[in-house]
């Protein structure tokens, strides 16, 4: 059966289902039987495989109920992001590499209507007013959309999908990101309360690996999270609370920020606070939190080397605290930040653990940085694949004041 035949059949299926039984009176379950009884007698004899079958049942199912031929695409576990550029433009990454779609939405109306029943499931609102939105689906996965007239091609979706079980130290050592010795040493890092922040690209895997880190934070620890759009699978920790900024309603009051919810968390007798991503002047207020007492705090932000996350924090500090000298700014990071590890993206699609590196003091207008592991390409390393180690340089440690608090003697 060829895309145009399969699309005419899903469009004549839909037709008859809702001529033919009144759909409010028909619950999940059912309405998702009579989808298949009927696919199956429409199909009769001619030749359809298992799988286009199976597509066919969801994109009726959830033309009717769900997000239409998004439904499809997001069951497949195989795909990473989706990506939509109007009714007739979809990509989608798989195994880390970029495909188009020869399959789109019936209109541009149609889609409208998926966005308005996605940002709709979330409580939150998406018009020409108001035309950016970051919501979450049912599954987790992070969802980015913008509307005509920003988006010049149509109505945009970008949607991250997340794994169904929660990422580990254990997966990224199979994965090859990093090795047992250096997981090890990050777990002796979290457990003394060092503060970290993983840096990177976009697509380094940043969340992935702080849902990884975060997992050894003791159990019995208070720990708040913070994030624009809740992404986090902290699965180890009983006294949980999460906490997730609010854009503002269509007369522009209601919104609650980063900074608002830092503020907020420091009354709540965090033992650790997890900012899922900082991105403008809310670094002042997470710096100053792990300023205050509270040690062990983690978070991601975009940069492309452990120095540059360093200029990143001082312009985001500056953002919301512009009179603020820029060597208090230096002073107060390299205070509250102990550890930076570096993730990247390379040629090969692969993801890396890249470095590793202690956050010194501030010295002569500059903060100094002591790497421990450094990522070493090796000969086996081609154009096409990229092979190598994560090697411990010769620098010793520095700060090991919090390990020896913590009891722990090994070094890092």
């Amino acid at each position: 059966m060829t895309i145009a035949q399969e699309q005419q059949l899903i469009e004549e299926i839909k037709k008859y289902i809702s001529d033919h039984y009144t759909l409010s009176r028909l619950d999940d379950e059912v309405l998702e039987d009579t989808v298949k009884e009927t696919v199956n007698a429409r199909i009769g004899a001619q030749y359809c495989s298992v799988e286009q079958k199976l597509s066919i049942v969801q994109q009726v199912y959830g033309s009717i109920r769900g997000f239409g031929l998004l439904n499809s695409i997001i069951s497949d576990d195989t795909i990473t992001e989706v990506m939509i550029n109007g009714a007739d433009n979809i990509f989608i990454e798989q195994s880390g590499r970029l495909f188009k779609l020869d399959r789109g939405f019936e209109s541009q109306k149609r889609l409208e209507d998926v966005i308005q029943r996605i940002v709709g499931l979330a409580g939150r609102e998406v018009n020409q007013a108001n035309p950016i939105c970051d919501t979450t689906l049912p599954d987790g996965s992070r969802v980015n959309v913008v509307l005509p007239p920003v988006a010049l091609c149509g109505p945009t979706i970008t949607i991250r999908k997340f794994s169904k079980e929660p990422m580990t130290m254990e997966k990224l050592i199979r994965f090859g990101s990093l090795t047992e010795e250096i997981a090890e040493k990050l777990r002796l890092l979290v457990k003394a309360r060092y503060n970290i922040v993983v840096c990177g690209g976009t697509g380094s895997g940043k969340t992935t690996f702080l849902n990884a880190l975060s997992n050894y934070i003791p159990r019995e620890e208070r720990v708040i999270t913070i994030e624009d759009t809740a992404e986090l699978q902290i699965t180890n920790v009983d006294n949980l609370v999460r906490l997730e900024t609010r854009n503002a309603n269509s007369t522009g009051v209601g919104a609650i920020t980063i900074t608002d919810l830092i503020k907020s968390s420091l009354r709540m007798r965090p033992d650790r606070i997890v900012v899922g991503e900082v991105r403008g002047g809310e670094a002042l207020d997470m710096l100053q939190a792990m300023n205050t007492g509270h040690d062990g705090s983690l978070s991601t932000g975009h940069a492309n080397s452990t120095r540059d996350m360093l200029s990143r924090l001082e312009t985001m500090v500056l953002q919301g605290a512009a009179n603020v000298p820029l060597e208090a700014i230096k002073q107060q990071i390299a205070s509250a930040v102990d550890i930076i590890v570096h993730l990247s993206r390379l040629r090969d699609r692969s993801r890396k653990t890249m470095e590793i590196t202690e956050v010194l003091d501030y010295k002569n207008g500059e903060i100094q940085l002591n790497p421990l592991y450094v990522f070493e390409e090796d000969e086996q390393s081609t154009l096409n694949r990229v092979h190598g180690i994560l090697r411990r340089t010769e620098n010793r440690m520095q700060n090991v004041m919090k390990l020896h608090a913590a009891g722990i003697r090994e070094e890092i």
